[in-house]
Formats: C-alpha cells, sequence, structure tokens
C-alpha cells in the first residue's frame, strides 16, 4: 500500500468509503470537509492506495501548535490489519515534519473500539473536555 495525498480523482471514494465506515453526521457536509482540507495550508488527506484502489484515508492538519487526526477509515475487510496503524505513522510523520509537537484526536466516547485502537498506538486520554458551538446554527 503507498500513502500519498489524496488524488481528486478518489474523492468521490473517499466520501463514500467514509459513510461505509459510519464516519459521517448529518450536521457535517463530508463534501465540503473533504474540499477545506485538500486546499487549506495546514491540512491535506492522506489516501491508502493498494492496487489503484483506495483501501483507507485520513485527515490531517494543524493549528500551529497541535495537529489533529479525523476520518481515519479503513475499508471494513482490511480493519485490524495493520492498515490503520500504517495510516496513524503517516499522520504522526506529516504533523512532524511541519515542526508541531503534538497529534491530537477526537474521539466519541461511546466509540470504545475506536479508543482501543489509538491507546495501542500510544495515545492516550488528554483528560481535557472539548467544547463546542455551531456558527451555522447561530442567529445573532
Amino acid at each position: 500500500m503507498k500513502i500519498e495525498p489524496l488524488p481528486h480523482h478518489l474523492h468521490r471514494d473517499a466520501i463514500t468509503l467514509w459513510h461505509a465506515t459510519g464516519l459521517t453526521r448529518p450536521w457535517n457536509d463530508p463534501e465540503t470537509d473533504l474540499r477545506i482540507a485538500m486546499t487549506g495550508p495546514a491540512s491535506t488527506v492522506l489516501a491508502g492506495i493498494d492496487n489503484d484502489t483506495l483501501v483507507a484515508t485520513t485527515m490531517v492538519g494543524h493549528d500551529g501548535h497541535r495537529g489533529w487526526v479525523y476520518y481515519l477509515a479503513v475499508e471494513p475487510s482490511l480493519q485490524a490489519s495493520g492498515v490503520g496503524r500504517q495510516m496513524m505513522r503517516a499522520c504522526e510523520q506529516w504533523v512532524r515534519a511541519r515542526g508541531i509537537p503534538k497529534l491530537q484526536i477526537m474521539v466519541r466516547d461511546e466509540n470504545q473500539a475506536a479508543i482501543d485502537f489509538y491507546a495501542k498506538l500510544g495515545y492516550t486520554d488528554a483528560k481535557v473536555a472539548v467544547l463546542g458551538l455551531r456558527l451555522d446554527e447561530q442567529t445573532t
């Protein structure tokens, strides 16, 4: 498997994979997320490609101090095969190459399988609360 920035001709396949792996939410448009990540100066979507087929993705970016990972998706038939680990290592390298000292991941509390996966890679609970405000729903 080669890992590289997601080629444009595989954008639709990435969104299909995100849906298939349960990563999308009604309030986040995956096409918009993908476009912003691919055109932003501090982000990209990495693709795991095997025999010209998209088998994994991960969105990676940084805010100047912390790196962030979103949309880690692995083709269901390849889950637990090491592909996710390879994708995360690629994210770590991408962030490290930009001089960013920390990489973070937000995982929904109820997703114990993902929490266990990241723990096996050495990620720990940062003991912080993530708060959010939907700006697209505010009227004032």
